[in-house]
Formats: structure tokens, C-alpha cells, sequence
């Protein structure tokens, strides 16, 4: 099974919409990459506070899957932007992963330091070390400020994205502005899996609330990153591309917005 489903990127590269998220996912890293590898995944994401680059690039090496093909995130934590060591911080991620560039390089949070974080980035992209540059956590006035002060347009804003946490403002000025969105805990730490209008439209496609969730955000045109450890989800996870959810069912899905957060807010957060 392979998901070759790509999105195009504003500087024309190419990114899979469908990712393996391993956040927290501890000793069972390495494996749940390698399953999901198997199964056909081709972008990973991680980051350098999840303190797993090294399981990472384990598997990536054992899997024997040419470079080329796999889309590899990492993320600069915020001491080391705050601190001005973006070049460090990568430097030392490409080593843990034992890698020659990283697909992707994103600020993991908007803390002080993050423009000319970004503008570092920017030289690191133009030295061959990161093929597209983003942002995590970033909401419009973040992004507002970034593009105020830098020369690259940011590929990706990586955010909390669910049917409970729509951000519709920060929706559309990334379409506006042709930076893909991606959702991270795009099943709202499962609390959206017990929503029944979520499992009645899931009962009528035969498919998982978890399911029907995924293909809702990929129609939307959100690149995804669930996150799994367990080789059977990982596998359901990534079997969205045989069904096509109706306009009535997106706008149910859409009209479940509550701005309920699982994670921290990005305007409110001390770390």
C-alpha cells in the first residue's frame, strides 16, 4: 500500500499529506516508524523535544528506503531559539537522525528569538541542509509579523487542527498566503472519536470516527500527522484514499468547531 498522494508545496517541492506523527511515543519510536514505512508512509515527523531523532533515523536506515523518496520533519526547540543556536540545533538533529538535509525545518513555537531563528533557516535552506523551512504553533499574527521580516515564505504552519479546535482566521490566511496547513492531533487526543454526529457519518461510509475525521481535514486540504504506535491504527489510519466524504458531511464536520484545545495555546504557554 503505497501513499504517494503528495501536495505541492509554494516553492514547488513536494510534501506527502499523509505523515506519522511520533510525539510521545517513546521506546515504541523505531517500530511504529518501521511499521509505518511497511505500510507505505513516506513523511515523518519529529522533533528535537520529542527526544526520539535517533530511533527515527534508526528505522529510516534499516527500512532500506531510498532517501529520495521519505519526507523527514524535525522541529528547533525553543531554548535553542531563544538562545540564537538554530545552526547548532539542526547540525545536531541531522546528526541524531544521521541524515545529510532534513525535508523540513520548523520553529516549533513562537518564542523571542523566532525571526531571526527564521532568517538562519533561510541560510541553512540556500546551504543544502533543509529543503523547505515552516513554522509550528503559529497563528496569524505570528505569521503576520514572520512575513513582515523575512525573505521565504513559509512552506507549512504545523497547528492543533480538529473538528472541536477549527482556527478558521488562521485557515484562511494560509490559503491566502499558499502555506499549507498541517494538523497536528487532528483526532483532539481522541476526544473527537466520541462525538456522535462523528460516528453516525462514520456508521453510513462504513468507516472509523477516526477515518472519517483524517479524510475530512485531507478535504479540506490539511496535510495530516496522526500519531500511532500500534501497527494495526497506523494501517487504518492511512486508509482514507478509497472514499470521498459528501459537501453536507464536511459542513456537519465543519459546524463542530468549539476552540477546544488539547495542547497549549500559542499566545499562552511557559516553556
Amino acid at each position: 500500500m503505497e501513499m504517494r498522494t503528495k501536495v505541492k508545496l509554494n516553492n514547488s517541492n513536494q510534501m506527502p499529506i499523509l505523515a506519522l506523527g511520533v510525539w510521545q511515543s517513546g521506546k515504541q519510536t523505531k517500530q511504529a516508524v518501521l511499521s509505518a514505512l511497511k505500510a507505505g508512509y513516506r513523511h515523518i515527523d519529529t522533533a528535537a523535544a520529542y527526544g526520539n531523532e535517533e530511533a527515527v533515523g534508526e528505522a529510516i536506515k534499516e527500512s532500506g528506503i531510498a532517501r529520495e523518496e521519505l519526507f523527514i520533519t524535525t522541529k528547533l526547540w525553543n531554548d535553542d531559539v531563544r538562545l540564537g543556536k538554530t545552526r547548532e540545533a539542526l547540525m545536531t538533529s541531522l546528526n541524531k537522525l544521521g541524515l545529510d538535509y532534513v525535508d523540513l525545518y520548523l520553529i516549533h513555537w513562537p518564542v523571542n528569538g523566532y525571526v531571526d531563528a527564521y532568517l538562519e533557516m533561510e541560510n541553512l535552506m540556500k546551504e543544502g541542509y533543509i529543503r523547505n523551512i515552516g513554522v509550528s504553533n503559529f497563528k496569524k499574527h505570528h505569521l503576520e509579523d514572520l512575513l513582515s521580516q523575512v525573505h521565504i515564505i513559509p512552506a507549512v504552519d504545523q497547528m492543533e487542527f480538529n473538528p472541536q479546535m477549527q482556527d478558521q482566521e488562521l485557515y484562511q490566511f494560509c490559503k491566502e498566503n499558499r502555506i499549507i496547513l498541517e494538523a497536528w492531533s487532528p483526532l483532539g487526543s481522541g476526544a473527537c472519536l466520541q462525538i456522535p454526529a462523528i460516528q453516525i457519518i462514520a456508521e453510513r461510509y462504513q468507516k472509523t470516527p477516526a477515518q472519517i475525521i483524517l479524510r475530512w481535514l485531507l478535504q479540506k486540504g490539511i496535510v495530516i500527522l496522526p500519531k500511532s504506535v500500534h501497527e494495526e491504527r497506523i494501517i487504518e489510519n492511512a486508509n482514507l484514499f478509497d472514499f470521498q466524504l459528501q459537501d453536507e458531511d464536511i459542513c456537519l464536520m465543519d459546524a463542530l468547531n468549539q476552540n477546544l484545545r488539547t495542547g497549549p495555546d500559542p499566545d499562552h504557554f511557559d516553556f
